[in-house]
């Protein structure tokens, strides 16, 4: 079989192309690689690259030639040729992660509480069970909108507070609610959707997903929340509805305008290739071009299987 990649890296994955299962999953189980990460059967099913297909199909097409001879399986995961320790390594940061999320789910939901936020996810590394210790918690927020950058402000405070107990968290993305349409169109904005793990906020989740169907042309079997955990907070307290009215004045206006334009010309300093932006209706915190990076690590991968047979 020759595979058909080159279509994929000429187009530097403005659109996904698989034109068999195989390449499919080669290409699904690449990308993982990038964050040395193997893959169960059901996440190659899930995050399956550019073409729908049953589990059983995916299973089966694992499990015969030219995959079962080209892939390493231990135990019940699938790597690239010679990275048959990422297992080890992935069981050791899974058992990191299962601490951390306890923490994270807690201070998910005292973010969930403050005033104006409508949703609260975590994304990153987190999401996929796949860190080290000391390694950032990383959130998505959605707050309701003309008040982000108040919000952003309070959560600031509780990210003060978790440092004080040795807890690193990152809301590295705010987005107001008529900002849910995403226009950076990739396979790695694809994946950070389909991860994330709402912690609050699940009709505004759903919301966001459907507004963004376009990810199902990457990966077309990752609909809904990987996972499910219990929306224990409220997200109609009292208590937060007094503080908003209070808010929602021409005084909690300036505050706001005020709090943004300080911000941004503060963080618009930060020196360096980014991806970062920000406006009224984004704080988008990413300074490290990580989806850059990521694509061209991919397309690397993707180069030692082009026009292989």
């Amino acid at each position: 079989m020759i595979w058909p990649f080159p279509f994929v890296i000429a187009s530097g994955w403005a659109s996904p192309s698989s034109s068999t299962i195989e390449a499919a999953i080669l290409q699904t189980i690449a990308y993982a690689d990038v964050f040395d990460y193997p893959l169960t059967v059901e996440e190659v099913h899930r995050y399956l690259v550019g073409m729908p297909a049953s589990l059983a199909v995916v299973r089966a097409s694992l499990n015969s030639a030219p995959l079962s001879r080209l892939l390493v399986h231990r135990q019940e995961f699938f790597a690239l040729p010679g990275r048959a320790s990422l297992v080890t390594l992935r069981r050791r940061r899974a058992e990191v992660a299962r601490k951390m999320w306890t923490r994270a789910t807690h201070y998910g939901r005292m973010m969930a509480a403050l005033p104006f936020v409508r949703m609260v996810a975590v994304t990153g590394a987190l999401a996929m069970d796949n860190v080290e210790p000391g390694d950032d918690m990383d959130y998505l927020i959605i707050t309701e909108p003309g008040r982000l950058w108040l919000c952003r402000a309070l959560i600031i405070v509780l990210v003060k507070l978790a440092a004080r107990r040795g807890d690193f968290i990152c809301p590295n993305y705010l987005l107001s609610e008529r900002a849910l349409v995403f226009q950076e169109r990739t396979l790695y904005t694809a994946h950070e959707l389909t991860q994330m793990v709402p912690l609050a906020g699940l009709t505004v989740y759903h919301r966001l997903r459907r507004l963004n169907g376009w990810t199902a042309r990457f990966l077309p079997n990752a609909a809904g929340p990987p996972r499910s955990i219990s929306e224990a907070t409220p997200l109609s307290h009292p208590v937060r509805a007094l503080a908003e009215s209070a808010l929602r004045t021409p005084l909690g206006g300036w505050l706001e305008r005020w709090e943004m334009q300080r911000k941004v010309r503060k963080l618009s300093r930060q020196d360096g290739p980014s991806e970062a932006n920000f406006c009224a209706d984004w704080c988008k915190g990413h300074f490290q071009s990580h989806g850059q990076h990521t694509l061209e690590a991919f397309t690397e991968r993707l180069r030692q299987f082009e026009g292989r047979t």
